[in-house]
């Protein structure tokens, strides 16, 4: 594989400003991709990344939306499309939040789904009308998403919901677009730093995943033979195994 194999591509990655997200923007940009940076209350972050990208000789652009409002989530591609056409559109943009079926409100569950689900759809259906021949998309999931349970409840049936999608747009955009799903486990610790130190005793593989290793995957399903589509990949160390 050539050193830089997304050279003169174009990837859009909601959520790209922090964590999970910039590790994707930047791996897409070390890959050579130039990349649109979208977020929705992240100025300085986003900017700051803007610049990293710069600086590693790609071009970076920085879009602003809340994707839990479908007119600004129907008008971020075709503003992006008056910029740059678009290769590949990553899902990443969610939220997380420890609720159960007790403590979750209506609008706990509309959120979740605005945001996980109605988003990456409103997405897919903009990026597949301008698509052109071996465009991708890559919907970041969770090993919940296929191990449903009790905890963090919206969120974990949002996450199923775009596992069914991935493989549903998988089949509807064929063959023109590929469509794939990549579901995390342990890959970061909470943003307040309270990760649970017990977590790895439930993964087989006994860890937090390794600097790079959720980047060479994403990188894989960007850069893999077209006739794989409708796959989920899990990285999550054998997680959803038990």
């Amino acid at each position: 594989m050539p050193e830089e194999p997304l050279l003169g591509k174009t990837v859009l990655i909601t959520g790209a400003a922090r964590r999970i997200g910039r590790r994707f923007a930047l791996a897409c940009a070390h890959a050579g991709a130039d990349v649109v940076i979208h977020h929705a209350h992240s100025d300085s972050d986003a900017e700051s990344l803007r610049a990293e990208i710069s600086g590693l000789n790609r071009r970076a652009w920085v879009f602003k939306a809340d994707l839990d409002d479908s007119l600004q989530t129907q008008s971020l591609i075709p503003l992006i499309n008056r910029i740059a056409p678009i290769h590949f559109l990553i899902n990443n943009a969610a939220i997380f939040e420890p609720l159960t079926l007790h403590t979750a409100s209506l609008d706990d569950w509309n959120r979740h789904l605005a945001l996980n689900l109605t988003a990456p759809f409103l997405l897919s259906q903009a990026f597949a009308r301008q698509a052109e021949e071996g465009a991708r998309i890559v919907n970041i999931l969770d090993w919940r998403a296929l191990r449903p349970g009790a905890d963090h409840f919206p969120y974990t049936v949002s996450k199923a919901a775009l596992a069914a999608m991935t493989k549903s747009l998988a089949a509807a955009l064929a063959p023109k677009v590929t469509v794939n799903g990549l579901a995390l486990g342990a890959i970061l610790p909470p943003s307040d730093g309270n990760a649970n130190p017990e977590i790895t005793n439930s993964i087989p593989m006994q860890r937090w995943a390794a600097e790079g290793e959720i980047e060479q995957a994403l990188i894989f399903l960007l850069t893999c033979p077209a006739y794989i589509t409708g796959e989920i990949i899990h990285v999550d160390g054998g997680r959803h195994l038990v």
